[in-house]
């Protein structure tokens, strides 16, 4: 018997020895678990940004004239959108915003409509460009008091031609860098036999690798002229180089100052066209760069085309522009960058009527100026059902996909509709100032218009 119960005691002792162990590890996993988790939400909490953070660099919705012109163009600007296309992206945008809560205060409705505003807003033709297009265009007249717009005896036009790596992108089928020489090559074809012409080329040595940034930012090419236009050296120049490298933009504006030196403007009237699809990637700063080209003796028309720039981009470019007075125009296809050139070809043929001392008729151009407003208001009206329809697929995938409720979508869909009317509104404002300004002085037109819309919104 008292065998048995020395058994029973050492079996109840072990028993309890291991529910001790298991105690203790149970205990011991709790706790760990308890750590893993207040670690996980530590971690979480720093990474997810406050609403506030999140929100304090998104541009506000637009609520002016001047705000709708200034506005900068977001990440689905352009083209009209088709859902199975951006919602992977409009998706994977929207995880990194602070979600709705299930009953928003009016300014947290604010806050995300801004956001979403942002991704969905364009570009809107700027009315300060067309007036310049319109001082541009009436080169030579009487009204005319910028000394680089009164034409002289002799006529310089030089072409600086990006063609780094991303010119090889396909536009219609085409390479850009093809668009663009096909382009250059039509317009200064038709450039009077007494101009002298130039083309400078950049980017287009070297690779787009780090390894050879230098020794692509330091290339910059004078690859014809100044010299009369030549069909066959013309091609020849055209065909010996192809986009691959870097873009020194003030490299390449500091070349051209340094080959336009000899043309002061008192005897040459100088225009320069540069045509880029990105910003500076070689340290350097052509907007400050080209004020000094615009006040040096030469006193440039330096007109800048952004080929389907992005918002950095077409930002820089038209500061550039501006620092030389100068025309900036966005193009996204061949028809347009023709258009642009075109407005060139109409310049130089009435440099040659003056050289032939016929008289331009400043009254005509400014009749001309009618069909700019009428096309201006057309680009503004695509631009802006663009923005609406892609806003409205923005708001409607997003309820559909349960990222925002019913209530969420209508309280958004409302703040959609009252952008829209001010966009509308402003396309009336716009275009009555245009129209009471046409027949004025065009140096008067020039102070009202760009005064009214020269703050840049950002």
């Amino acid at each position: 018997m008292k065998k048995y119960l020395f058994v029973w005691l050492l079996l109840a002792l072990v028993l309890s020895g291991c529910n001790s162990a298991e105690q203790k590890a149970d205990n011991q996993n709790k706790s760990q678990g308890t750590e893993k988790k207040e670690k996980d939400a530590s971690e979480t909490k720093e990474n997810k940004k406050p609403k506030e953070d999140f929100y304090i660099n998104i541009s506000e919705v637009p609520n002016s004239v001047e705000a709708v012109i200034g506005q900068s163009p977001g990440t689905f600007a352009g083209e009209p959108i088709r859902s199975e296309e951006f919602e992977p992206t409009l998706f994977k945008e929207v995880e990194n915003a602070p979600p709705l809560s299930e009953h928003p205060s009016e300014e947290e409705y604010d806050q995300y409509f801004k956001y979403l505003y942002s991704l969905a807003a364009v570009d809107f033709p700027d009315p300060q460009d067309l007036v310049k297009k319109w001082e541009y265009s009436m080169s030579g007249t009487p009204n005319t008091t910028d000394e680089r717009y009164q034409f002289k005896d002799n006529y310089n036009i030089e072409i600086i031609l990006d063609s780094s790596g991303s010119m090889k992108n396909d536009v219609e089928g085409k390479t850009q860098m093809d668009l663009a020489k096909q382009a250059i090559n039509d317009f200064l074809s038709t450039a009077p036999g007494e101009a002298n012409v130039s083309l400078r080329v950049y980017g287009h040595k070297g690779s787009g690798s780090d390894q050879d940034k230098k020794m692509s930012c330091s290339r910059v090419e004078q690859v014809y002229g100044f010299d009369k236009y030549n069909k066959e050296q013309f091609d020849k120049a055209l065909n010996s180089f192809e986009p691959s490298g870097w873009t020194p933009i003030e490299g390449a504006l500091k070349a051209s100052k340094e080959a336009f030196s000899k043309f002061d403007s008192k005897n040459n009237t100088n225009l320069i066209y540069l045509v880029s699809d990105g910003v500076e990637t070689c340290d350097g700063n052509p907007v400050e760069f080209a004020k000094t080209f615009a006040d040096s003796n030469i006193k440039p028309i330096v007109n800048v085309i952004g080929f389907n720039v992005d918002g950095a981009a077409q930002k820089q470019l038209k500061s550039l522009a501006d620092n030389t007075n100068g025309i900036y125009t966005t193009v996204t296809n061949a028809k347009q960058l023709e258009e642009e050139f075109d407005r060139a070809k109409d310049v130089l043929e009435s440099w040659e009527d003056w050289k032939d001392d016929a008289l331009n008729d400043a009254d005509a151009k400014k009749v001309d100026a009618n069909f700019d407003i009428l096309s201006y208001t057309n680009d503004y009206s695509l631009m802006a059902d663009i923005q609406n329809n892609n806003l409205y697929g923005i708001i409607a995938d997003l309820s559909l996909e349960d990222v925002i409720t019913i209530e969420h979508k209508k309280e958004l869909m409302e703040r959609k509709e009252n952008v829209k009317d001010l966009i509308d509104e402003s396309e009336k404002k716009i275009k009555e100032d245009l129209e009471m300004s046409r027949d004025k002085n065009i140096d008067q037109l020039k102070k009202e218009i760009n005064e009214k819309y020269s703050t840049n919104i950002n």
